[in-house]
């Protein structure tokens, strides 16, 4: 069987499936698919074709065809037109998902404007901090999420028109105000004519923000060129990671159709970009899960809808693994789980494996926000060899490793995390200077710390804040993390650093137990760490608890808040 570097030559060489050249962007050569889409508008037009015969979103008793979804899309971007949007106005949408979150997010894109994403978590100081510093003119809104800033809206001096998706005006208390209306007049009057308004390759898309566990959130742009290059890049992952393990790997549901549970959020680029767009184009069946997460909602959709792909992020994975009923469920259908880098990668897949028995393969991912989703994967073979990898870069996609001097490490050696290729970010929106920061010479620097072996697979080992320097000793944490979720009777676990006279740092561990009931001990713990890891990576400090460890959309550890910095909110769905 070819070797991955192999499969990659082969799809990415001159006549490959998804051959590679070199074209100048921005100023900079940059590796790109010499075959793609110019902009986001060109997926619908392919996406209509395929009719009304297989639904596109499945939302409680709403089945929506493909052609009748673009159709209406058609329909929200003429709406939009009349309100006065046009190219480069931004439209944010802050709404649990739901198909007019699709729509929006369609309708307005179509048209060169851009969506911005708000956190459908966020409280009200943060809502009115994002349509601020987006300076969007119109806001989608759900009731539950409007009604926490009614009162607030005049703080926003660019928004013109809020359309409210599940409400009326008068049910929010937006009654007489003139800028209010319902989403739904926008969707009256669906039509196969799209938008003609010209929209060039590195027109900004989508604003989404940061997930901001320090400061202020930051509205990280992605362009049309950046979404196309990520949506072929995960069309190539699926084609790459079939051939890498010699078989199909996601075999299709019996209408012929595959069916994914959609549980990301879209105003995370999983929910958007690797979601939301990739199942326009390749026809998938998209199952939403109607209101906040729950296990037994994902479980039933599973079963009953025969979902063959669930690509989310692990915090949910970890609910629906850990839940006690779920092998009371009909979960044969699933042949592929995905999810983003998760500390505890190789004992998720374990659990992941046992939830679902005809699993072809857990597959891992490492992205961010800024890389427009997907830089590396880790195919289901690949994980079963490398658990502990987050795959290799993706075409189009380099990653080097830099050192403290910004110089290239060895091979093995770990330092900063640096990325680069069409998918990363024009910036963050309104501020040149920390895009600058940030994006250097065209390299994204992530502030993780991880390294790269001879085969070039990347291994994140921790968040470069997040590193313990603990007497002159580097301690990467999510080292600690790994050995610690391996005990059977740890669920979850995040090490951090806590302040010490002398050594400058100490290690503490917060640990969620298994099970309300343990007797897992401090020095049971610190034994366990000791067993396989040096004596200075063994907590000083061990908190155990039953309750979850505080994690934000993108199922990232808040380590703030397990430092007592900043407020953490599981409202919605943690």
């Amino acid at each position: 069987m070819p070797t991955p570097s192999e499969i990659t030559a082969q799809l990415t060489g001159p006549g490959g499936m998804f051959e590679v050249v070199v074209e100048d962007v921005g100023g900079r050569p940059t590796e790109v698919y010499k075959e793609r889409m110019r902009s986001l508008r060109d997926i619908p037009v392919a996406a209509r074709n395929r009719g009304n015969d297989l639904p596109f979103i499945v939302y409680g008793k709403l089945r929506i065809g493909f052609a009748d979804f673009v159709d209406t899309a058609n329909s929200v971007s003429a709406g939009l037109a009349k309100l006065g949007v046009a190219h480069g106005d931004r439209v944010a949408v802050l709404a649990q998902n739901c198909p007019e979150w699709c729509l929006a997010f369609w309708g307005t894109v179509d048209i060169g404007a851009v969506l911005v994403g708000l956190n459908g978590w966020w409280k009200a100081d943060e809502i009115v901090y994002g349509l601020q510093d987006s300076g969007a003119k119109i806001l989608v809104a759900d009731r539950r999420r409007i009604e926490r800033v009614t009162g607030d809206l005049d703080e926003c001096p660019d928004l013109e028109h809020i359309l409210l998706i599940d409400c009326d005006p008068a049910d929010v208390g937006l009654d007489g105000d003139e800028r209010a209306r319902r989403f739904d007049e926008l969707t009256a009057d669906p039509t196969p004519d799209l938008p003609t308004v010209r929209i060039a390759q590195d027109d900004p898309a989508v604003i989404l923000y940061t997930s901001g566990t320090t400061g202020r959130p930051k509205g990280a742009v992605s362009t049309h060129r950046n979404m196309v290059a990520n949506l072929q890049n995960t069309l190539y992952t699926s084609v790459y990671g079939s051939m890498v393990s010699g078989d199909e790997l996601i075999p299709k549901s019996k209408t012929g159709q595959n069916v994914s549970l959609f549980t990301s959020p879209l105003f995370h680029v999983s929910g958007c970009h690797s979601t939301l767009v990739t199942g326009l184009l390749a026809g998938l069946r998209l199952v939403m899960v109607e209101g906040r997460f729950d296990p037994d909602k994902a479980l039933q959709l599973i079963q009953d809808e025969g979902v063959t792909i669930w690509a989310t992020v692990p915090t949910m994975v970890w609910r629906v693994c850990e839940h006690p009923a779920r092998h009371d469920y009909d979960t044969s259908s699933v042949r592929t789980v995905a999810f983003g880098g998760s500390p505890s990668a190789d004992e998720l897949q374990r659990m992941v494996r046992d939830t679902f028995p005809n699993l072809k393969g857990a597959s891992n991912v490492y992205g961010l926000t800024e890389s427009s989703s997907a830089a590396t994967v880790l195919s289901p073979r690949e994980a079963v060899e490398r658990p502990t990898s987050v795959g290799r870069p993706v075409p189009t996609v380099r990653i080097k490793i830099a050192d403290e001097d910004g110089a290239d490490a060895p091979t093995g050696q770990p330092g900063e995390v640096l990325i680069t290729g069409p998918t990363i970010m024009a910036g963050y929106w309104g501020k040149p200077d920390a895009t600058a920061e940030t994006v250097r010479d065209g390299w994204l620097h992530t502030g993780d710390i991880g390294l790269l072996d001879e085969e070039g697979y990347l291994f994140i080992t921790d968040r470069k804040k997040d590193m313990i320097i603990r007497g002159g000793e580097n301690v990467y944490c999510v080292e600690i993390e790994n050995r610690l979720v391996a005990h059977p009777e740890v669920l979850d676990a995040a090490v951090i650093g806590v302040p010490h006279p002398e050594l400058g740092e100490e290690v503490k561990a917060v640990v969620q137990l298994a099970a309300a009931g343990s007797a897992l001990t401090t020095a049971d713990v610190q034994g366990w760490v000791a067993e396989t890891l040096a004596g200075f990576k063994v907590p000083a400090y061990v908190e155990l608890r039953t309750d979850k460890l505080p994690r934000n959309a993108s199922g990232k550890l808040l380590k703030n808040a397990l430092r007592g910095v900043g407020e953490v909110s599981f409202e919605e769905t943690m």
